[in-house]
């Protein structure tokens, strides 16, 4: 982060950020906020008649809705002064307002656990385990936090080894917490995998031990490159890899690894920036898209705001050179 940033981050990824004040709803009421209401209709007559949320079709002879066209100046990541760290009380002012619109609570009372058996289990997105299905789900998360103890020893050793500065962040989040592993292997039985044990599902789960490196964005390539050589070399095959910096809900780059023994594994790559903002404002976001209680217009609103702050990260040098790849039959 360059110096004089108006809100330090610390390694961990949490700003040191105060308690902040109430939305100011009269600032709003002159500009509206782009996940408000108002800011969320403006936002989607801007969008161009092929876009998948715009509320035009593609080929809409009709005349081109107001304030279509570029950012008014003054708006943006490379305007003086106005960076990432400099919106990121803004955007949490925005996160307490939506939360006041949607409380939590609200899904909580729809899932309905009162006649379900001893020993079973069900998640807040109302997903289900039966007794036997849950206490295998136990056995196979054990066996997962026991692989990754012996990886993470050799992600430190990547982390001090590599020639680019990059390091290793958020290692506290290095296994898929056991709520969030039972609602995969719920969904999965679900759907894609009914017949499955919860053993051959989480076998297939990518990130259920997952790694994150950063590094600044003028070195983020380079380091990119080293380190996925470094994994190379101690015999993990990479299987898939996503840049996803030019996707406007999220920023940076995923990829999915498999070890010598078979074990699953996912290795994340952002800058400072991009990782508070996906750890720190947008994830209980991402939390609540993925929750299927979720409701439709809240979804947009929520869309709004991840875009409005991922609008503000700036881009790597040499994120183009980065291809996607996927292995065939991943």
């Amino acid at each position: 982060m360059a110096k004089g940033a108006a809100v330090p981050a610390s390694r961990d990824g949490r700003a040191d950020i105060p308690d902040q004040p109430a939305v100011d709803h009269a600032r709003s009421a002159v500009r509206p906020d782009a996940w408000s209401r108002a800011g969320l209709k403006l936002r989607l007559e801007r969008l161009s008649p092929g876009h998948p949320s715009s509320p035009r079709y593609a080929g809409d002879s009709g005349p081109e809705p107001p304030g279509r066209g570029p950012d008014p100046p003054g708006r943006g990541p490379d305007t003086p002064g106005r960076g990432y760290w400099a919106e990121v009380p803004r955007f949490l002012r925005a996160w307490a307002d939506h939360v006041t619109r949607w409380p939590p609570e609200r899904r909580a009372a729809a899932v309905d656990r009162s006649r379900d058996p001893a020993g079973s289990w069900r998640g807040d997105g109302n997903q289900y385990l039966s007794p036997e299905q849950h206490a295998q789900a136990k056995d196979v998360i054990a066996g997962v936090q026991r692989a990754e103890r012996a990886l993470t020893g050799q992600m430190t050793d990547v982390a001090r080894e590599n020639s680019c500065g990059g390091w290793l962040e958020g290692l506290q989040f290095r296994r898929k917490g056991e709520e969030r592993l039972k609602e995969k292997i719920a969904d999965l039985s679900d759907t894609s995998a009914p017949d499955a044990t919860p053993e051959e599902i989480v076998r297939e789960i990518s990130d259920a031990i997952r790694y994150t490196f950063c590094a600044e964005p003028e070195k983020y390539a380079d380091a990119y490159w080293d380190i996925k050589e470094q994994l190379e070399a101690r015999g993990h095959e990479m299987r898939y890899s996503e840049n996803h910096w030019p996707d406007p809900q999220y920023k940076g780059i995923n990829t999915r690894w498999i070890t010598p023994e078979g074990q699953r594994f996912e290795v994340q790559f952002h800058t400072e920036e991009s990782f508070h903002a996906k750890q720190s404002v947008t994830h209980v976001s991402y939390e609540r898209l993925r929750n299927t209680l979720t409701g439709d217009y809240e979804r947009l609103e929520l869309r709004a705001f991840q875009g409005e702050v991922c609008s503000w990260i700036a881009i790597p040098e040499g994120i183009a050179d980065i291809p996607n790849y996927r292995k065939e039959g991943n």
